[in-house]
């Protein structure tokens, strides 16, 4: 089957925009991202979505948080289905603004599904997800070569029950970066299974807080010194956690000469 052309399409009422807002620095956002909110009647937006990001949206827009913290849903995922779905059909033009990537970690295909059950007309627009702008930013190339040839992105979210029920033994080349989204809470496990599963425990890792905003902060140790240095620096979700030797790609002198955003690097 061949794929129709790809032409931008028009943001009519009684339409859904699942928009990327990517990881906070409002540089980053997209060109179609920023089209798509500019237009917007109403907008639904996540818990990670910047406040300078929001501060481009119109004025005149009507603003609906539905943020959601572990273990804490504001508003239940069904909920937030249907609220894209009763706006859309009071023919108003509902962006439905995430952060980072609506694809990765986003739920958003998902919504989509939801929205087009439905018969609700979606566009999705991409964002710049947090492994590639995080690590960018604080000087960690996710691939290198004859460093690692592969990058696996993970989430850390844990299952009712408390498991972490990965692949762990696909995860132990040493020339493979893994990046955990949502993995703070679940570290232990993390750290455990990965270094029984073969990956050295010495493995260079890194700890990356509120990436892209003007207060990054940006940890680096090895893989099993990982939960102490949580502890020390008190570090909280949103968190990104770095496994792999790219980490160590740069040394500190090297970049300050980066030209990448200031940040605090320990």
């Amino acid at each position: 089957m061949i794929s129709p052309p790809i032409h931008k399409q028009d943001f009519i009422v009684g339409e859904v925009a699942l928009v990327g807002a990517g990881p906070g620095d409002p540089d980053l956002l997209t060109l179609q991202a920023f089209r798509f909110i500019k237009q917007a009647d109403v907008v639904i937006y996540d818990r990670l979505v910047s406040q300078e990001i929001m501060a481009l949206l119109p004025t005149q827009c009507e603003k609906i948080y539905v943020g959601k913290k572990q273990a804490e849903h504001r508003v239940p995922q069904e909920g937030i289905n249907q609220l894209l779905v009763d706006h859309a059909r009071l023919n108003k033009k509902v962006v439905r603004l995430k952060g980072g990537d609506p694809f990765v970690f986003g739920r958003g295909g998902e919504e989509a599904q939801f929205l087009l059950k439905n018969d609700i007309a979606c566009h999705i627009v991409p964002g710049i997800t947090a492994a590639s702008a995080c690590s960018s930013y604080a000087g960690i190339p996710l691939t290198h070569r004859q460093v690692a040839q592969s990058c696996t992105l993970i989430t850390g979210h844990v299952q009712e029950n408390g498991a972490l029920d990965l692949p762990w033994q696909t995860l132990n080349d040493s020339k493979q970066t893994i990046v955990f989204y949502m993995g703070i809470k679940s570290l232990p496990i993390i750290t455990a299974q990965l270094i029984q599963a073969g990956r050295n425990k010495e493995t260079p890792a890194s700890l990356i807080r509120k990436g892209t905003h003007s207060d990054q902060q940006v940890i680096k140790g090895t893989l099993t010194d990982l939960e102490a240095l949580v502890k020390q620096h008190n570090i909280k979700p949103p968190s990104l956690i770095i496994i792999g030797d790219v980490v160590n790609t740069f040394n500190s002198y090297q970049l300050q000469n980066l030209g990448y955003l200031s940040t605090k690097i320990n």
